[in-house]
Formats: C-alpha cells, sequence, structure tokens
C-alpha cells in the first residue's frame, strides 16, 4: 500500500456488468478485512448497497460515491486508495478526468481500455507527469491485452533463457476461443469509430502498430487485415479483431523495456482457421464478418454465468530466432475471455500493484512493463491461466 493511504484497491463501476464481476472475484478471492483493503465505487450510494447485497458482500465493505461528471468526487475516490480499478468506459468518453486525477496524486490505475486514440492522447498528456508522481497507469488489463502482451512476454523470456538472446519474430495466433461480446465492449468500438469519423487524422493512430511508441517507428509489419495461409502453421489465418490494440500494446513493451525484443522485432495476430478448402472459407467468412459494427447489445449487457463459465481461450505463439531454431508457448483462460477471465485478470493486475510498490517506476504502461513474471504467476495461482511452453 502506498504511504497514509485508507485502502488498496477501489473498484469503480461496481455497479456496472463487469465490476460486479470485479467485486465478485476480489470478495471471493480476499474476503474484507483480509489482506488486501478494497471498496466498491460508483455514482449512486443506493446502487451500491443493492450490488453488495446482491453479492453476499460484508457490510464492512466501504462504499465510495464518485461521479465521472463531478471530479471532486473522483479527487476524493482517488486519494483515499493505492490502486483505482476501472471498468467505466468507453474511457475516451469517462476516463480523461479520472487518469488526471492518479497521475497527480501518484495513485496507481488499472483499466480494460482497447481504445488506442485515448491512449496515445493519455501518454502524451500524461506519461511524464506520472514518471514524476510514482503513478504506473496501466491500461488494457483484460483479454485485451493481458494473454497477449504477457504471452509475448513469456515466451522471450524462455527465448533468453534457452538461445541466450530474444526472437526478431513472433506470430500470434488464436486457435480457440469461445465468448459473448458484451454491451460495454461494443460501445467503446463504436465510440472509438465515431471519433475516427469525426477527425480522420486517428486513422493514423489506429492503423500505426507503433502508435503507443512516441518518436520510434520499428520494422515493418504485417498488416493481419487479409484472410491468407500461413505457411509456418500450415493453417489458414483470419484477421482477430484484438489485434489491432493488442500489437501496439506489445510493441509499447518491448520499447518501455529498452527494446529487449530488438529494435527490429516483428510481431503480428491471427485468428488460426485450419487448413484446406475449409480453412480458407472459414478466413474469408470471419475476415467478411462486421456483426460488431451493427451489434445493439447495450452497455450493461452480457454472457450469461452459464456463459463465462463454458467460455475459453488457447493462444499460441510461435517465435524463430535469426538462425531459424522455433519456440512455441501457449496461453489458455478457463472462461469466457471478455467478462468471466477478464474480470479475474483487471482483479489481479489490481493486487499485483499493490504487493509489488514501486515508487520509482511511474509513467504510462503495459501489464508486461509493469508487472511481468509478478503478475503471470498471480494469473497462474488465481486467475485460471497457463502460460506452458509447447514442443513443435
Amino acid at each position: 500500500m502506498k504511504k497514509n493511504r485508507e485502502l488498496d484497491i477501489v473498484v469503480y463501476g461496481a455497479t456496472g456488468y463487469t465490476g460486479k464481476l470485479v467485486a465478485a472475484y476480489l470478495y471471493a478471492q480476499y474476503g474484507v478485512g483480509g489482506e488486501v483493503s478494497w471498496a466498491m465505487a460508483g455514482r449512486s450510494l443506493e446502487k451500491l448497497e443493492a450490488v453488495r447485497n446482491d453479492l453476499g458482500i460484508s457490510t464492512g465493505l466501504p462504499l465510495l460515491v464518485a461521479d465521472a461528471s463531478d471530479s471532486m468526487s473522483v479527487v476524493a475516490m482517488v486519494e483515499r486508495t493505492s490502486v483505482v480499478l476501472t471498468t467505466v468506459g468507453p474511457y475516451q468518453l469517462y476516463g480523461s478526468d479520472l487518469v488526471a486525477a492518479c497521475v497527480k496524486a501518484g495513485t496507481d490505475y488499472v483499466d480494460l481500455c482497447g481504445e488506442p486514440n485515448w491512449m496515445n492522447e493519455m501518454i502524451e498528456a500524461h506519461n511524464d507527469a506520472a514518471k514524476k508522481s510514482g503513478a504506473r497507469i496501466v491500461f488494457s488489463c483484460g483479454f485485451d491485452s493481458i494473454p497477449f502482451d504477457l504471452g509475448v512476454f513469456f515466451l522471450q523470456e524462455k527465448a533468453r533463457a534457452q538461445f541466450g538472446e530474444a526472437l526478431p519474430r513472433i506470430r500470434g495466433r488464436v486457435r480457440g476461443m469461445k465468448g459473448v461480446w458484451s454491451g460495454g465492449t461494443l460501445a467503446s468500438f463504436k465510440a472509438t469509430m465515431a471519433a475516427a469519423a469525426a477527425n480522420p487524422e486517428l486513422v493514423a493512430v489506429l492503423t500505426n502498430p507503433f502508435a503507443l511508441t512516441p518518436g520510434f517507428t520499428g520494422a515493418e509489419q504485417p498488416s493481419g487485415m487479409k484472410p491468407m495461409y500461413d505457411e509456418v502453421l500450415e493453417s489458414w489465418v483470419a484477421p482477430f479483431v484484438m489485434a489491432t490494440i493488442n500489437t501496439k500494446n506489445i510493441h509499447r513493451s518491448n520499447y518501455l523495456q529498452n527494446h529487449s525484443y530488438g529494435e527490429d522485432f516483428v510481431y503480428d495476430e491471427m485468428l488460426l482457421t485450419g487448413p484446406g478448402e475449409a480453412g480458407e472459407a472459414i478466413a474469408k467468412a470471419v475476415a467478411a464478418d462486421t456483426s460488431m459494427a451493427t451489434d445493439q447489445t447495450q452497455p450493461g449487457e452480457g454472457p450469461t454465468k452459464e456463459q463465462r463459465e463454458t467460455g475459453y481461450y488457447d493462444i499460441l505463439f510461435d517465435g524463430e530466432t535469426k538462425d531459424g531454431e522455433t519456440l512455441r508457448a501457449a496461453v489458455k483462460g478457463d472462461m469466457d475471455p471478455g467478462y468471466g477471465s477478464t474480470s479475474k485478470m483487471i482483479a489481479e493486475a489490481a493486487v499485483c500493484l499493490v504487493m509489488n510498490p514501486a515508487p520509482d517506476a511511474g509513467g504510462v504502461m503495459t501489464p508486461a512493463s509493469a508487472l511481468g513474471n509478478h503478475l503471470i504467476e498471480r494469473l497462474q495461482s488465481n486467475a485460471g491461466l497457463t502460460f506452458q511452453l509447447e514442443v513443435k
């Protein structure tokens, strides 16, 4: 815990769909009054009390009223805690003042952001100040981008141990995934598209794999935007919807770790659809799918408990050295990626910040650069993720 802070973690947006899942997980894993002190925060005390009662959480859990439209309430919340965990999105609409308040107070911050245009703005506006205040601002602590960012980090750690050097080329390939969109994810996607339509300059940010590495542009990267046959994996591959944000975060992790993956590091991320004509047909169907843009699911809506618990994901990371040697790893999750697993990942990211204070390590960071192996250990111990090398 940071000095003179009453609480370790505040879950901001605790009455929303994902916020409730986070609160339920923290209560099940850490209770109330245990090793981690935490609270729920939101706009309405009445709704917070209802959520606390619905989840069967002890009345000893503190409830804080804070509203994005009331800057003083946000500042008061931020100053009481070591870490703010926020599920209140779209972040480009509701997150800017909260980030600014955390930076000023030196309070650590985690979110579920997949909005690179806004993240780019926050890096420019706050990175230097966060370094001075010691605030660790860690975006994208859900399915985008923890399994991918930490999957690459894990494989690179193993490569250095085995080969004595990092892998200059890694392919991220989603081998299997079962989950359901929620209204919050769709709202963030649509807010980003609306922002790009209003300001065409944002399109350059959205399409640039180095949009989050100011002043640095690395090697040319595969576009990942068209179905293709992957000769290395002997399978057709299709565009993967989260690649736009994940690739940017992975390049930022490399940038923040003094290019430990190499200045010419190449990474792309796609969905494996299988070999032959069947694999090709699936890849082309995925590429042509526009359902995300037309889905009418509203914020606060999401998968059922059964859908969350029967979901999963399996991601392959295939790397090769300059000499052609290969190394593979898999990251797997035991629940639906967007909500069942995401709620556990962001909660453990917040706890990891509490358990691993770093007063001289502020800045706008990524899961890998901020938490690395500490978070991998927590996710494997508590959150149903596995990180393993695979034999080719």
